[in-house]
């Protein structure tokens, strides 16, 4: 192991160990981190000596808080061809994860936002911390919520995933195993033993079921779940097709919660929101590989467009959180120019 690498393997045991180690950026994701974790999982897949793989983060603030989105940002203004094929790149990781034939264990310990999310939440195993800080913050930088987005949110309970999904809301430990992004909780103190456990296990014909039953003794209770005692304020309000029923509905409701969130989402991006909820809409009947290919088609539309460099811009390069969305508001955005994000590509679909 060399402290320099921006990413990790090491084999302890019959575990496979990853090492996302940028925690000067918060584990920021890099093209260069992506395609070498591919080709370990593609390595580790076939490895008969590996019979599980742990993903963690250095340092105690973050596991993964994104990718690199400033990098984007500038290569992107510059009409590079990076952000295709760091997206194109990425999403291919995140459809391995999914698929991985092995149990994938995610330390899920301190933020995991964006491209962090991608690298654990298809895992097998997701576990969170007291540190915990779960988002899908996209909507608020003219992006949407990728990484397999269009998948796992439409399964959130109800419409939490559409909640999440327009608002960017951020989730502690609890929230974000109630809503399924984790799936185990445990002291982040107690991180080192089980990783040590997990070294030192001799795994039968079932390592998944030797996994579940090291963390079933280590893991312990988050405590209650917020969102739970909000969900039918959330399924009351975002049951909609459309934003602006969305808007509508909390505009009518004078009850806190409802005026705090209209307030939430008046921030964001309105081409965003239009295409996150129809993203959230159709993935909630496609398979993971079909939802990775649809944000595929989006994000080549996304990286053209106004508003992820604006929002970009305002959020992250000068930091003055006042974005001049183009356009500014719901109405000037038609149904066409919605679905024109999820049409077929000329040069074909995502290849997974």
């Amino acid at each position: 192991m060399t402290s320099e690498l921006e990413i990790v393997f090491e084999q302890k045991g019959a575990l496979g160990v990853v090492l996302l180690n940028r925690p000067k950026a918060l584990n920021a994701l890099t093209h260069e981190m992506a395609l070498a974790l591919d080709a370990k999982l593609i390595e580790w897949a076939e490895d008969t000596s590996i019979s599980a793989v742990l993903i963690k983060g250095s340092g105690e603030k973050a596991f993964c808080a994104g990718g690199d989105i400033v990098k984007l940002y500038n290569e992107g203004k510059a009409g590079g061809d990076y952000p295709y094929r760091f997206y194109h790149d990425e999403y291919v990781c995140n459809a391995r994860i999914a698929h991985f034939p092995k149990p994938y264990v995610a330390f899920i310990d301190g933020i995991v936002m964006g491209g962090g999310v991608g690298v654990s939440v298809h895992g097998s195993h997701r576990i969170a911390t007291e540190r915990t800080m779960f988002a899908m913050p996209e909507s608020g930088i003219g992006l949407f919520p990728d990484v397999g987005g269009t998948y796992f949110l439409p399964r959130c309970p109800g419409e939490v995933g559409m909640y999440l999904g327009l608002t960017g809301n951020r989730l502690k430990a609890a929230d974000s195993i109630y809503s399924g992004i984790a799936t185990a909780y445990m002291n982040s103190a107690d991180l080192d033993g089980l990783e040590a456990a997990f070294a030192s296990m001799v795994f039968s014909a079932d390592p998944h079921g030797d996994i579940n039953q090291l963390i079933a003794v280590y893991c312990g209770d988050a405590g209650q779940a917020p969102l739970k005692a909000e969900q039918a304020n959330i399924d009351k309000h975002f049951s909609f097709d459309r934003v602006e029923d969305i808007f509508a509905s909390l505009a009518a409701d004078e009850d806190e919660w409802a005026q705090k969130t209209l307030a939430t989402l008046k921030t964001k991006s309105p081409t965003s929101m239009k295409i996150i909820c129809k993203q959230i809409r159709e993935g909630a009947t496609r398979n993971i590989d079909d939802c990775m290919k649809l944000e595929w088609r989006m994000v080549n539309r996304i990286v053209k467009g106004v508003d992820f460099y604006e929002g970009t811009r305002a959020v992250l390069i000068d930091k003055d959180q006042s974005p001049a969305w183009s356009p500014s508001v719901l109405e000037e955005i038609s149904k066409e120019d919605v679905e024109s994000y999820f049409l077929p590509l000329e040069a074909g679909d995502l290849d997974i």
